[in-house]
């Protein structure tokens, strides 16, 4: 007998067909002589309505135990169903439960649990209507993803999750170490001796693939990094995790107008793919979650992005009829509020900033002719802010050991990346995408703890 996902079996089961399903109770109705269960196997939004009759074998102790979130498996063959919300059900010849759940004590009923509580049991909350097309959706970005580069002819690389040098500079990085933290060797001077440690050196978790991508797309031309990434940064807010996820293309031959065509060409390309493989779960979004969610990926297809520089942005801001909390002034960064304006409500679509402060940007953007800003790009999108940043890459060997040096940085403990510049040099340029606030900029999910199944913030290290 056929064991099929209920996503198909809605989609293309037909009625007299014999099937296996197994999953999980999602509600169970009791009439006279029969009851009716709904079970979901996390393949779709909507669940295989079950048909139990009274003529089934152990009928009363099996529907005692048919209870919300018992484990289950059912034979038998699909009717034409008669009730409203589905075409067809399935009619039980055999059901088995292999999981029982004490209604008294599961934490998942049939109504509405806030998402703050249902991050506390995030075991279970994937079992949920909005967490279940939530990973979904996310599954396709993933897919789309891999798909986009692979049609181009990139080549996925695998970039360390362990690694020795701050790409950002910005200090937020976790140490790895195997040193015994209740007796952590010293140096004459009073320093921890990394020499005894595992690597002989600091190293940290990574907060970005992009150097070593850089390396492999000096052979290879166009290559692209997709894994797990991690920030120390202790900040307890609904846009910022510790662990996330980041897709970092790089490419050789390449300036930044290539750099912001590509990233429009990829936004454009992931937003089709998951509006034709999760169109139930996108409607349950802009039903439930955030009603422009459709809107915004109808934009995003039709309508190109937004360009103009940061000097540009700043004037925009000085007149901007809004009071904002924090100031704008030229060669200061730009804060969420400021970048939500600019994509909200000036434009109303996504918007591409170029040519940032040099001083505000990191070593390895390539520096302009003024000599006082880079080659830079941020994507601002609407309700995220900041999506994705990018740059040309600094391909002038003496312009970028400047520029290292400006940074407070040791030209030595880039020997490697600066060699790229002295053999066989191109101009190249890339960008880094949060993964996370790409699928939460998609769904429309308020925080980006909802949209990771299991997401790690400061003093919250659970599941």
């Amino acid at each position: 007998m056929a064991n099929r996902r209920i996503a198909e079996i809605l989609q293309s089961g037909q009625p007299d067909e014999s099937l296996l399903v197994q999953g999980w109770v999602r509600t169970k109705r009791e009439s006279k002589g029969f009851a009716f269960i709904e079970v979901n196997d996390g393949s779709s939004l909507a669940n295989l309505q079950v048909v139990i009759n009274q003529d089934l074998p152990d009928y009363e102790p099996i529907l005692k135990k048919l209870n919300t979130g018992a484990a289950v498996e059912a034979t038998g063959v699909l009717v034409a169903s008669l009730g409203k919300g589905q075409q067809i059900e399935l009619k039980a010849e055999t059901v088995k439960v292999y999981g029982e759940a004490d209604p008294d004590t599961y934490p998942l009923q049939k109504k509405r649990h806030s998402f703050e509580f249902l991050r506390t049991i995030g075991h279970l909350r994937s079992r949920t209507n909005s967490f279940g097309a939530v990973f979904r959706v996310r599954n396709a970005c993933s897919t789309a993803i891999h798909q986009f580069f692979q049609q181009r002819g990139f080549l996925w690389v695998h970039t360390p999750i362990i690694t020795a040098s701050d790409c950002e500079g910005a200090g937020e990085l976790f140490s790895v170490t195997s040193l015994d933290l209740k007796n952590i060797p010293r140096t004459e001077n009073q320093a921890v001796d990394y020499s005894q440690d595992f690597f002989a050196k600091p190293t940290y978790l990574t907060v970005s693939g992009q150097l070593e991508a850089e390396v492999m797309a000096m052979a290879f031309s166009n290559v692209y990094t997709f894994g797990p990434t991690f920030r120390a940064e202790n900040s307890n807010t609904s846009r910022h995790l510790a662990e996330f996820w980041m897709v970092e293309p790089e490419m050789a031959f390449c300036d930044l107008e290539g750099d912001m065509d590509l990233h429009e060409a990829f936004l454009n390309h992931i937003f089709k793919y998951v509006l034709e493989t999760c169109p139930e779960d996108m409607e349950f979004f802009n039903e439930r979650i955030d009603k422009s969610v459709l809107a915004t990926a109808e934009n995003i297809i039709n309508n190109q992005f937004e360009r103009l520089t940061y000097t540009e942005a700043i004037k925009l801001l000085e007149k901007a009829d809004v009071k904002f909390e924090y100031p704008v002034s030229w060669g200061l960064d730009l804060q969420s509020e400021h970048e939500r304006y600019l994509a909200e409500q000036l434009f109303k679509k996504p918007a591409i900033v170029t040519d940032y402060p040099a001083q505000i940007k990191a070593f390895y953007m390539r520096l302009n002719d003024d000599e006082k800003t880079v080659r830079a790009m941020d994507i601002l999108a609407p309700k995220i802010g900041e999506i994705v940043g990018g740059s040309q890459r600094e391909e002038r060997l003496e312009v970028l050991e400047r520029r290292v040096l400006a940074q407070g940085l040791k030209p030595e403990d880039l020997w490697w990346y600066l060699d790229l510049r002295r053999y066989g040099t191109v101009p190249h340029a890339g960008f880094g995408l949060g993964f996370e606030r790409l699928v939460q900029f998609m769904t429309g999910m308020g925080n980006i703890r909802d949209v990771i199944p299991f997401p790690r913030t400061p003093q919250s290290a659970e599941f």
